[in-house]
């Protein structure tokens, strides 16, 4: 059970419309296959023995992909270091490498340029009511 497993953390759940039962979660330090084994098969059977799905389903429990964006505060904490592609509500677009997180907002340095002049980092605080969207940038350099 993830509650049995302070590390490890439930991300989302999502009933797609071909009766496939997605559940990501995710941990502190990552998560292992076998974390995802084990609570795929302790959440089928709890499923199966309350018959809370009436028809056929699969159940996939995964950490969220590379692509997926990030949902919840410790998974930004977790990604600290690392560079984020931010999309705000007003439309603009940040990216930066990501130096802190609190529970109300996170602090980036971004790469500002001025015209004619060098590109300079800038800290940023960006408050989480702020973002609609956040991905984290894998660098292949």
């Amino acid at each position: 059970k993830i509650a049995d497993r302070p590390e490890l953390f439930l991300v989302d759940v999502k009933m797609l419309p071909n009766n496939k039962l997605i559940i990501h979660v995710d941990g502190d330090e990552g998560i292992s296959i076998q974390d995802c084994v084990a609570i795929s098969r302790h959440v089928g059977f709890h499923l199966e023995e309350e018959n809370a799905i009436e028809q056929a389903y699969n159940l996939e429990v995964s950490s969220p992909g590379v692509g997926e964006p990030l949902k919840l505060v410790r998974q930004y904490s977790k990604n600290v270091g690392r560079t984020l592609g931010i999309k705000l509500k007003d439309g603009l677009k940040k990216e930066g490498k990501l130096l802190a997180v609190t529970e109300n907002d996170l602090l980036i340095e971004e790469s500002v340029k001025e015209k004619g002049k060098k590109a300079v980092a800038v800290q940023t605080t960006v408050p989480f009511n702020d973002i609609l969207e956040t991905s984290v940038l894998i660098s292949f350099k």
